[in-house]
């Protein structure tokens, strides 16, 4: 016999925030991300220059060699630091290209995307309370990490006039006792914005002094423009203190892959992949036999695909300036990052009114931190079509104001 039973509601928890730790409950949401919901949630014909996708689809035979790999039966887990073969191509590829020589065993460490190589590299190397000096406008995930690591992040106003470069003196007056990381990313996002030889070696130097490690982002190494594009590790007496993180989103056409790598010191690297091994195992394999085939058989289509990028440079900084907004020439990447001061609207008032008036959709400058407000990024990895209808659009909506 079933007895009838009393059913206790527990309390109702009202809000979890108090149980959520203050790094991430103080964290702001993407402001890409902000506008890009904005545009999958329309109905309208919104052209968007905000996000910063290529618009190639991964070459075939690239996606074939994961789809044989499938095929085959290749499903299991790979090493925690990738397969040799993808380790020693990576190791091969950056010697060839940027000068800096890596051993595949221990100095290498394949991650799931760059945003994974960074994640690590901050980790494994912040004690509560280092200042990780970060010169901005920058990718806008920097600081988030840095915080949810336990460290203090210390931006570095970089400007225009300057074409956003990073300058000993602006990293000199930014130093203080504290200071442990210097993150950079040249080949710049947002700004486009590159350093040459020339302009590394103060910075190397204030680094020596100031025993600073590097973390480098050079996810856009290869997309550079007029002149090939420096390893901040190729800098004489910089590899060791730096941890180089690139991957295959950008250049090869592969951002869903979500495949990238870190190379470095290899006491650095094993500490990387101690994180790794107890987060994500490994990064998959089939993406790591595709960014294996990219690496050996597609550095033809990488180059067609940059030529590309840089037609639709010219026309988009061309058509920036005929319609009446400042925008510096950028040397690498594939954003241009105009001036809307002379509109009297903030960064971000100009891309809101944009969106909904003209229905194009570009991320306000402010976004990207110091030096960002008063400039809005519009990527152009798009068609020429699309890029030419958007400044037709961005024309008319400036008349308009």
């Amino acid at each position: 016999m079933i007895k009838n039973e009393t059913i206790v509601e527990p309390n109702e928890v009202k809000s979890m925030q108090g149980y959520l730790a203050p790094a991430v409950r103080e964290m702001k949401p993407s402001g890409i991300r902000k506008f890009f919901d904005l545009v999958s949630n329309s109905k309208d014909d919104i052209i968007s220059l905000g996000v910063g996708e290529p618009d190639f689809s991964t070459p075939w035979h690239v996606r074939e060699a994961a789809v044989y790999s499938l095929e085959r039966g290749r499903t299991k887990y790979t090493p925690n630091s990738g397969i040799p073969e993808l380790r020693e191509a990576i190791a091969d590829y950056l010697y060839n290209s940027f000068k800096v020589k890596y051993e595949p065993s221990n100095e290498v460490l394949v991650t799931v995307g760059g945003s994974e190589a960074i994640d690590l590299a901050l980790r494994a190397l912040i004690t509560p309370g280092d200042e990780i000096l970060i010169p901005e406008p920058c990718y806008i995930s920097y600081s988030p990490i840095t915080s949810i690591s336990g460290g203090v992040p210390v931006g570095i106003e970089t400007f225009a006039k300057d074409q956003f470069k990073l300058t000993e003196k602006a990293l000199r007056d930014a130093i203080s006792p504290r200071s442990k990381i210097l993150i950079l990313c040249y080949p710049s996002n947002p700004t486009g914005g590159i350093m040459t030889y020339e302009d590394w070696l103060p910075i190397a130097k204030v680094v020596e002094e100031n025993d600073l490690i590097v973390i480098s982002d050079e996810i856009y190494a290869e997309l550079t423009y007029g002149q090939k594009h420096v390893s901040f590790a190729a800098v004489p007496g910089m590899k060791d203190r730096t941890i180089l993180v690139s991957g295959f989103s950008k250049a090869f056409a592969m951002t869903g892959w979500r495949m990238g790598y870190a190379c470095g010191h290899r006491e650095l690297i094993s500490a990387m992949t101690k994180i790794h091994q107890y987060t994500v195992m490994c990064a998959p394999v089939m993406g790591q036999v595709a960014a294996h085939e990219a690496l050996t058989n597609g550095l033809e289509e990488k180059d067609r695909m940059i030529e590309s990028y840089n037609q639709r440079r010219r026309l988009v900084v061309k058509g920036f300036r005929d319609i009446g907004l400042e925008c510096h020439e950028p040397q690498g990447a594939f954003y241009a990052f105009p001036s809307v001061i002379a509109t009297g609207l903030t960064s971000d008032e100009f891309a809101q009114r944009l969106l909904f008036e003209a229905k194009v959709a570009a991320v306000p400058g402010d976004v990207f931190g110091l030096g960002g407000e008063g400039f809005l990024r519009c990527s152009y990895a798009y068609s020429v079509s699309q890029l030419n209808e958007a400044l037709e659009r961005i024309g008319k909506f400036l008349r308009n104001l």
